[in-house]
């Protein structure tokens, strides 16, 4: 079979990360690359992404994700890596735009053998004050931006399960 299509049909969400295992910046960059490449509306490219991989930063968004989220552990099941994908704010197509990029992200992390999950609550995090600093630590205005998702990146600690068996009323077809 086609390697792009074993890919996409092998990624799997992982919910349990190696934190000590980092994955290499060469492997980082090629995974940014690739998400920088998702289908976009109009070709504006109306999307960035913010690459975590220092520890207190990741740290920090845990927390702030694990609030919104209600609970005290970590939503992102120990990953050393965090892209954080954000869109134009106001972009009608923002959502979709940063949802091709987290597409993406993963589809190229499962290509480089790196594992990878999607994990929401970029955008309310973003919307508080704290993510709102954190945003222009890095250059970015916050009133500009959304946040769409986060892509958790790093090696599983366990062997990820098989695919559930697709629904038999998934595809339906007008020939």
């Amino acid at each position: 079979m086609n390697k792009t299509i074993n890919d996409i049909m092998e990624r799997r969400s992982v919910r349990c990360f190696d934190p000590e295992r980092m994955p290499s910046d060469e492997q980082l960059e090629t995974i940014v690359e690739c998400g920088k490449y998702a289908a976009n509306g109009m070709g504006y490219q109306y999307t960035k992404m913010i690459v975590i991989t220092r520890r207190d930063v990741r740290n920090q968004l845990s927390r702030m994700n694990a609030a919104i989220l209600g609970t005290t552990s970590d939503p992102f099941y120990g990953a050393p890596a965090i892209i954080m994908v954000l869109a134009r704010a106001g972009w009608r197509n923002r959502v979709y735009d940063g949802s091709l990029v987290m597409g993406n992200l993963m589809l190229a992390a499962q290509a480089l053998g790196v594992d990878s999950i999607w994990i929401h609550r970029a955008k309310e995090e973003c919307e508080s004050e704290e993510g709102r600093t954190l945003l222009r630590s890095v250059g970015i205005n916050p009133d500009e931006w959304e946040g769409i998702g986060h892509c958790a990146l790093g090696f599983r600690l366990h062997e990820v399960p098989q695919a559930k068996p697709r629904k038999p009323d998934f595809v339906h077809w007008l020939k």
